[in-house]
């Protein structure tokens, strides 16, 4: 028996206006009209200029600059319920705050699980999102989580360049599952075999590395780091700097999540990698730095939608 796709609208925070236009291109819809009208005491107000009753509500917004943008895509959450939307789906490419995932020290908050209450609190009944910082943050929900991978299309990209020995670098330890991914989409595509290295190192402090040390074998190979945050580029171009120290033939790194704040884009441009590719998560001016490339994920969210919508199988979408 055939399943009648629901009916849906998509719309779009101030952060995630660009990414939403080009989902709605590819799912072949127009954009729902929102109004945002800020005040001059900093307050702003959310106010869905069509009709939303009895329908899926998709909200796109990233949450960088963390602060307005998370309150923005609450307050439309909020705009929606009360519009009595049948469903309020958010949809998160850049979900702020995860990197406080846990409590590394005494009196600290877990922001990541402080937001997922938040968002819940709001109305939504679902979240999908790109490249959390940490996979248990899916678990900080009560309601669903689609958590998808740019590494395909990472890979894609990196597979048309028509480098010779790649290496997939991980920045840590923690980072080896997502290189993995990484590696094992890249020999589907390449037909042989992508190996991974490990970057060890030690922080001073947040966004501050004393020590980094390379474990395994770069020596005249092309070196690909994967991540999923850049925020001031200080880790990444150090890590840069040292495997081309070590012998690497070229040093490229691609990460999900371009936040990019203080002097990441001097830094970038100053520094031994070849490119700098990361998604449209965050929206970025690419003529800001010339090392910098944007690939576009509205295929990713756009399959997601029309699964969700149909009814069908999401990884078996993708």
């Amino acid at each position: 028996m055939l399943i009648e796709a629901n009916p849906y609208k998509v719309f779009a925070g101030s952060q995630g206006g660009a990414l939403a236009k080009r989902i709605c291109e590819y799912l072949g819809c127009e954009q729902g009209k929102v109004n945002i009208e800020h005040f001059s005491d900093g307050e702003f107000a959310v106010a869905f200029e069509e009709t939303v009753r009895g329908i899926s509500v998709y909200l796109v917004q990233s949450t960088c600059p963390s602060t307005d943008n998370l309150m923005e895509l609450l307050l439309m959450i909020d705009a929606a319920r009360r519009a009595s939307a049948y469903k309020v789906i958010a949809v998160i490419p850049y979900f702020g705050w995860a990197r406080q995932d846990r409590k590394d020290k005494p009196r600290v908050s877990i922001g990541a699980k402080l937001c997922a209450t938040m968002i819940q609190a709001a109305g939504a009944d679902r979240v999908i999102t790109l490249d959390l910082h940490a996979d248990q943050i899916q678990g900080f929900f009560d309601i669903p989580v689609d958590h998808l991978f740019a590494s395909n299309v990472f890979a894609e990209y990196i597979a048309s360049l028509g480098l010779k020995d790649l290496v997939v670098a991980s920045p840590d330890e923690g980072g080896t599952k997502r290189s993995l991914k990484l590696c094992k989409n890249l020999q589907k595509k390449l037909k042989e075999e992508v190996p991974m290295v490990i970057c060890y190192k030690q922080r001073l402090k947040a966004n501050m590395v004393s020590e980094i040390r390379v474990l395994g074998d770069i020596e005249g190979k092309d070196v690909v780091l994967c991540d999923d945050i850049c925020d001031t580029a200080g880790t990444l171009c150090k890590a840069a700097a040292i495997i081309k120290q070590n012998g690497a033939k070229s040093v490229r790194a691609v990460i999900s999540h371009g936040v990019l704040s203080g002097p990441a884009i001097e830094r970038i441009e100053n520094s031994v990698l070849e490119e700098l590719i990361i998604t449209d998560s965050i929206e970025f001016d690419q003529s800001r730095c010339s090392k910098i490339k944007v690939l576009n994920t509205e295929a990713i969210f756009g399959k997601v939608i029309t699964a969700i919508q149909t009814h069908t199988s999401i990884s078996e979408s993708l």
